[in-house]
């Protein structure tokens, strides 16, 4: 008799689908059962109004979740950059498998780069933290920018690249990764230009707490690099009290000596939308060891973003 599928949520987005896709590829192999897809609408896929509006945090997670609760669902797959810090009591995140690329790029008309980009040009984004950084490195460097807020999935944003409305548009090159169109990007974004989200590039896969055979099965997929990255980045966001919608970018990266890893480096910003005012600052040590080494790390380089006055930068914060 073969086992009965496991369950799992997710979104309806191409993105969300390719994402999940390849997870229930991998819980089948870890698992040797067949896995099928459920799709469950978020507030955020119904609701066109930008995200700062709907409440930002959660608006993709909060359905998934309350099916998993429901059980409606045995695990779901999330976008770790959507979820919101806090964790619910009754579920878990079970893995962060290993994370892709977390730079931002760019997809510009006529192949150009963002450096490229002619004077006034006009950059679609929906994300105050890239609006704020894009604007900061413009002052800096002289660039003359329009930041033009967008929403909906990869295809209508690289429409309006397509249709002339604008010369470029921002997007996670994890996500353009996962859908197979990484060779439409003209342009990767260094990090050291533009903080990506706390979280992008990684997926969280979530389940039931009392679930503990399936805890430990989906156990297998985390990678723990990533998930002391993850946690130390997500720390950070949470101890700023700041949603997955404010202008606040996060890195942690391994420092390598030849092949060992020796040191892990959180860096963080914030900023004022029109880039006129950001807080950047950054905080190296051991690599933690655990759940808590990882999240002292971030609520350490927060606190003295704090200090420097960052909470004044971030408009509404979350509480």
């Amino acid at each position: 008799m073969t086992e009965k599928a496991l369950r799992l949520g997710t979104r309806r987005s191409k993105l969300a689908m390719a994402q999940s896709g390849q997870v229930a590829e991998a819980v089948r192999r870890v698992t040797g059962r067949p896995v099928e897809l459920v799709e469950i609408t978020t507030h955020g896929d119904v609701d066109r109004a930008h995200l700062t509006q709907i409440g930002g945090t959660g608006v993709f997670v909060t359905a998934l979740r309350d099916a998993l609760v429901r059980g409606e669902v045995d695990f779901a797959v999330h976008s770790l950059k959507d979820l919101p810090t806090t964790q619910p009591e009754e579920l878990v995140l079970a893995a962060v498998p290993e994370r892709e690329d977390p730079r931002d790029v760019i997809v510009a008309r006529d192949a150009l780069k963002f450096t490229d980009l002619p004077r006034g040009a006009r950059i679609g984004t929906g994300s105050p933290r890239r609006m704020a950084q894009l604007n900061a490195y413009a002052r800096t460097h002289g660039l003359d920018i329009e930041t033009v807020p967008i929403r909906g999935n990869v295809d209508t944003r690289i429409g309006f690249v397509h249709a002339g409305e604008l010369d470029a548009v921002v997007l996670a090159a994890a996500g353009l990764n996962r859908i197979g169109r990484s060779g439409e990007v003209t342009d990767f974004l260094s990090v050291d230009t533009v903080l990506p989200a706390p979280g992008q590039g990684a997926l969280a896969i979530e389940c039931a707490a009392d679930h503990a055979d399936l805890v430990a099965a989906l156990g297998e997929l985390d990678d723990p690099f990533t998930r002391a990255a993850v946690t130390a980045e997500r720390s950070l966001l949470a101890a700023l009290e700041a949603g997955c919608s404010a202008p606040v970018g996060a890195l942690a990266d391994l420092l390598a000596d030849g092949q060992s890893v020796k040191e892990m480096r959180l860096r963080g910003v914030v900023g004022t939308t029109d880039g006129t005012r950001t807080v950047q600052l950054s905080t190296t040590g051991p690599v933690p060891q655990t759940h808590d080494g990882a999240t002292a790390l971030g609520r350490e380089l927060a606190s003295e973003m704090l200090a420097q006055g960052a909470a004044g930068l971030m408009g509404e914060r979350a509480h």
